[in-house]
Order: structure tokens, then C-alpha cells, then sequence
């Protein structure tokens, strides 16, 4: 079983900093200091962003633009890079040059996000003077963003590192997580009157996401209700271990399985497709999601948790098929234009990368399922460009729960391939060999893996 003691993001921690970082600065003007015998910059610019640049004395010519994730409506915005992560100090005694900003607002702001991170490394180029290298890196939403820069503002950067990234792209994830949540509720509560988008306020939507969990709650009281839980977790790909608090499940332990989905289910599944999608919605002016069309059994037959399905469903003595005509049959969800071209500009993927970029994902992340990884690899293997692609996973459950040695693993692949013009052995072991030389407290579980068919994808066009 993993060590609980990775590193782990909490609210708490996200509230203490980001109230740190929030101390007044007028729009454009900026503040210096020395930090750890370097340089430390601050400000604000005059759409609201926070900026922040900190360089050691010993600058090694590197600048890092960190991307973080997403960021609730009722929390502060995150801080450029996260000092209860101690990742910060490990690079600038490596001498990299560390710059982001905190986009303006909260929620789903890519549109704004990406502009943002270009203004502040202006910043950093006006302040301390152009690098010799410029490596994006940025984790969930924040790799989504990196990722976004790689594609479409190539000449901003040299190489790019997304950690635990929302790289299938915006108009997808928001599919797959109705498509969970349709099931859901079309199997355990078909009288409800639970919207599932077109969501309204905040407020209203987290009441309703509280809605729909006492369903599925309920529901988990029968071998029924499981049976249908798992199919519906089955259509996110959420995995059988998603949580460092989880036990392990054995291979065919279904019940365990089940559970553990049922858990991710309440946390992953339900928090994206009301607390995210709301936001999205209030963005895009419109619904970006839509299931007309889509084959449930096609579905289910390419989910990784197709055989702990059906065996549930055996064991429960219900009719798989006759569900999957239920949901067949069942009013289904139209997308509004607006909405739909509102997600698909910020922010779906073209797959056409023209510098390196590494993607690192945990195995067990049911908060933006590792597939996303499969759907970005075929993405960018169409438009010819895998020779730039490289993708590695580590052997834990939840979200970005990377320990600070793999995460410093990524950025030394990254910054050797734009130094040598190739990539370096990337491989398990010795990613986990360099992870293990840079943060030797904790294990490193870099593995062999291929994540399965992602169920929804979807490109830009």
C-alpha cells in the first residue's frame, strides 16, 4: 500500500498561503526583496493577477513558469508555487529562476490564466533578463495550462512539464464526468429532479451535487445500488484505488473494488460534475457538455472497470443489458453552441507540439483520470509530432500526490532534453534512481504502464 505520507493538497494550507500572498500591492507597482540570498519580486498587474518572481544568487540561467490548479470559488488563489510543498527551496538551491502568476479569479479562468502567465514572464524577462532556457510546468488545471502554452504560444518557452494534467482537454472531461453522473442518476433516482447542468449559482450547485451523493449513498445499502454505482464510475474510468486512506484491492476483490469507487464517486466524480462544471458554465455562458449520441455499452465495454461490472451485476442478479437500454432510452443532454465553442478555445488539444514536453500522472488519480494521459498521446501521435511526447506514471492513488523527488525527476528530464537536444533514458527505474538522489526521504514509484482507452475524447479542431 503507498505511505499516506506523500505530499498531499489541502484547503487549509491553499487558504494560508494564498492569504499571504494576497497583502496588498496597488495594481503595477512591484515589490523587491532578497529571499535565501537571491532575488524575490511581487506584484499585481491591472487585471487583478498576482505575480511573483524569486531567483537565487547562483541563477543557473533557467526560468520555471509554474501553472497551479484549479482553485475553488470560495478559496483564495493559489500562490505561484506552494512553499508547503518545499519544492520551492529544492529549486532554487538547484538555481533555477522561479516565476507565475495567480490569474484573476477563481474557478475556471484558463482564458485569462494563460495571458497571465505570459504577462509574468514579460515580467520576468523586464526584471531579471531573458533566460538561456524557459520550461512551463504546472500541475492538474495548471498542466492543462502548461500544456495549452506548449500548443498554441510555442515561442514563449522551450519545453514543458505537465504533472497530473487535464490534458484530454476541457470539453472532454466535462463529457465524461456527465456522462458518470447521468447514469447515476437515470439508474438510482430517475424521479429526480437533480439537474446535472445548466447548474445556476454556486450555492445551488453544490446543493444539488449534496443531492445526488444521499442518492448514491443510499443506493451503496444494496448489491443493486453497487452493481449501479460501479457502472455509472465505470463511465469516469475512476479507479479501484483512488486514495491514500484507501485499502488496496486485491485483483477480482469486486466488493473492495466497488467501495473504493463509491468513495471516489462522492469526492472526484460528484465535486467535478457540480462544483467544476458550474463555473465552467458560468464562463462559457452556456451547457458545454452533451451525451446525444452516445452508446453506454460501447462505453462500458472499453472502461477499465468493465469485468467488476459485470460481475457485480451477476452477483446482484440484475440485468446489465436491460440498464444500459434504460440509459439507452433516457432523455439525453444537448450542448449549446456557445457553450461548447467557449470550452472548446479554452481549452481542447491539437496534439501538434512543436518543443518537448513531459506528462507525469499517478495511476490512481480519480480526480482527472490517468486515461486523459491515452487520449493526449494518440492526439499528438496524429499530428506527427510523438518524437516530442514522452509520458511517465507513478504507482500511487489520488490526485498529484507526487513526491517531491518525482516532480524534480520531471523538471531534470525536461531541462536535459531542451539541453541536448534529445530525450534521456525516461524510463521507471531511472526516474525513480534521479528522484530518489533529489529527495531521498520518501520511496519513488515511477512505473511501467499504459492507461487504457479514454471513453470521451475530444479535439480541437
Amino acid at each position: 500500500m503507498r505511505a499516506p505520507t506523500r505530499r498531499r493538497l489541502t484547503g487549509a494550507l491553499i487558504v494560508l498561503v494564498g492569504l499571504l500572498l494576497a497583502i496588498a500591492l496597488l495594481p503595477g507597482t512591484a515589490a523587491s526583496s532578497t529571499a535565501q540570498g537571491g532575488t524575490h519580486l511581487s506584484g499585481t498587474f491591472r487585471d487583478g493577477a498576482q505575480w511573483q518572481i524569486d531567483v537565487p544568487t547562483k541563477w543557473n540561467g533557467v526560468a520555471l513558469l509554474y501553472s497551479h490548479g484549479y482553485v475553488r470559488e470560495n478559496l483564495p488563489a493559489s500562490p505561484p508555487v506552494d512553499d508547503g510543498q518545499f519544492i520551492k527551496a529544492a529549486l532554487l538551491s538547484e538555481g533555477y529562476g522561479l516565476v507565475a502568476s495567480n490569474y484573476v479569479g477563481m474557478g475556471w479562468v484558463v482564458e485569462s490564466a494563460v495571458g497571465d502567465q505570459l504577462a509574468a514572464l514579460a515580467e520576468f524577462r523586464r526584471e531579471i533578463g531573458t533566460p538561456r532556457m524557459t520550461i512551463a510546468w504546472g500541475e492538474s488545471m495548471g498542466g492543462m495550462i502548461t500544456t495549452d502554452i506548449a500548443e498554441y504560444h510555442p515561442s514563449a518557452i522551450n519545453g514543458s512539464l505537465a504533472l497530473c494534467g487535464l490534458v484530454a482537454g476541457g470539453v472532454a472531461e466535462y463529457n465524461a464526468l456527465l456522462d458518470s453522473t447521468f447514469a447515476a442518476k437515470t439508474l438510482l433516482a430517475p424521479s429526480s429532479s437533480v439537474p446535472l447542468v445548466n447548474l445556476g449559482t454556486v450555492a445551488e450547485a453544490v446543493a444539488d451535487g449534496q443531492k445526488l451523493a444521499r442518492v448514491v449513498s443510499h443506493a451503496q445499502a444494496s448489491a443493486a445500488g453497487r452493481a449501479r454505482i460501479a457502472l455509472a464510475a465505470a463511465f469516469y474510468d475512476e479507479p479501484v484505488y483512488n486514495d491514500v486512506g484507501q485499502t488496496v484491492p486485491r485483483p477480482g476483490d469486486w466488493d473492495r473494488q466497488e467501495f473504493n469507487q463509491y468513495q471516489g464517486f462522492l469526492t472526484n466524480i460528484i465535486k467535478g460534475n457540480y462544483l467544476f462544471r458550474v463555473s465552467g458554465e458560468q464562463h462559457a455562458g452556456g451547457t458545454l457538455s452533451w451525451n446525444t449520441g452516445v452508446n453506454y455499452g460501447s462505453l462500458l465495454d472499453n472502461s477499465a472497470s468493465a469485468a467488476e461490472v459485470r460481475a457485480l451485476y451477476r452477483r446482484a442478479g440484475l440485468s446489465l443489458s436491460a440498464d444500459l437500454r434504460t440509459l439507452d432510452h433516457a432523455a439525453r443532454v444537448t450542448a449549446q453552441a456557445r457553450g461548447v465553442n467557449y470550452m472548446t478555445h479554452f481549452v481542447s488539444f491539437s496534439g501538434r507540439l512543436t518543443k518537448p514536453q513531459l506528462d507525469i500522472h499517478t495511476t490512481g488519480d480519480g480526480l482527472v483520470p490517468v486515461q486523459g494521459e491515452q487520449a493526449y498521446r494518440r492526439l499528438v501521435a496524429g499530428a506527427g509530432r510523438s518524437a516530442l511526447l514522452r509520458q511517465a506514471y507513478v504507482n500511487a492513488p489520488g490526485h498529484c500526490t507526487f513526491t517531491q523527488g518525482e516532480e524534480l525527476a520531471g523538471i531534470r528530464a525536461v531541462v536535459d532534453r531542451v539541453r541536448t537536444g534529445r530525450w534521456s533514458d525516461t524510463s521507471p527505474s531511472v526516474l525513480n534512481a534521479v528522484a530518489a538522489r533529489l529527495d531521498p526521504r520518501y520511496a519513488q514509484t515511477f512505473v511501467a504502464y499504459q492507461p487504457s482507452r479514454y471513453l470521451r475524447p475530444f479535439a480541437r479542431h
